[in-house]
């Protein structure tokens, strides 16, 4: 499949592991951020500011065959992600307009953030989307903009991802912080290197003639109580003491389903918390 090109806008973890997972396809991918000194080496750089309407002096001269939206809000309050989100999408389209170009696909990487389920219910990419928050508001604003492009798009729906770098429940289980057991509070997650591999997958399914869904989460195979990871992750760690704080908290609590994923071919090499957190605690992954 070489000679396949991909546009990755927001080319930082989870953009980068799939820089480099295309690349090992023998794909062709350009990467845009603002420090462009951090991408992954083969990645043709494009150096951007999103909130910066004016087309980049780098933009690439050929049309990529692929659009990533792949992004991380840099100030999170609802300002930050209109920025991030709904203008920025918006400047990158406006960019390929200008150029000329139409990718054959846009793959918008959003948050189970928009469902607002918070009862245990299993939820898949059919649910009701609710949100309360600010978060699912613009998410759900941002996907509309994706899918009325004119580009054809597939929304991707990511859950809570962790990985080397992201250990912050890690620190709070150290640090012997509790977590309500009752009622149970379903926690949804997904490994970074997970992610990349779902967005890969949906690229290579799409070159392939495929025909993709306009909507996938991203989740692995076990969405578990929070209760039950912490206990996983205090007997890993040998941890005894309790702290008397409560900080390990979420106020969502449902369960995402991958099975149209996973129906496509798609399988997460980390299918649980439990592998996961042992490969990063180990120095894997």
């Amino acid at each position: 499949m070489s000679g396949v090109s991909a546009l990755i806008v927001g080319c930082g973890d989870v953009g980068g592991r799939l820089a480099r997972q295309l690349l090992g396809l023998g794909w062709h991918v350009s990467g845009l951020r603002r420090a462009v000194q951090h991408l992954p080496e083969g990645v043709q750089p494009v150096a951007a500011d999103l909130a910066d309407r004016r087309i980049p002096a780098d933009w690439p001269e050929r049309a990529p065959d692929y659009l990533v939206y792949c992004v991380a809000a840099s100030q999170h309050d609802e300002a930050g992600y209109q920025a991030a989100y709904v203008n920025g999408l918006r400047h990158v389209l406006g960019w390929l307009e200008r150029s000329g170009q139409s990718p054959r696909r846009l793959l918008f990487v959003s948050s189970s953030s928009v469902f607002a389920q918070k009862n245990g219910e299993w939820i898949d990419e059919t649910a009701a989307t609710t949100p309360e928050g600010y978060s699912g508001k613009v998410m759900l604003e941002a996907e509309q903009l994706a899918l009325h492009s004119g580009i054809p798009a597939s929304i991707v729906r990511l859950t809570g991802i962790y990985g080397p770098g992201r250990e912050w429940l890690l620190s709070q289980v150290r640090q012997g912080y509790r977590v309500a057991e009752q009622p149970p509070l379903y926690g949804n997650r997904i490994h970074a290197e997970d992610a990349a591999s779902l967005l890969a997958y949906l690229l290579q399914a799409d070159a392939r003639g495929v025909a993709l869904d306009d909507c996938y989460i991203g989740v692995d195979d076990d969405p578990a109580p929070l209760a039950d990871v912490v206990a996983w992750l205090r007997e890993y760690l040998g941890v005894t003491e309790w702290s008397d704080e409560q900080r390990v908290r979420r106020t969502g609590s449902k369960r995402c389903s991958n099975a149209r994923a996973r129906a496509l071919g798609w399988a997460p090499v980390y299918p649980s918390y439990k592998e996961g957190y042992a490969a990063i605690l180990q120095g894997r992954g």
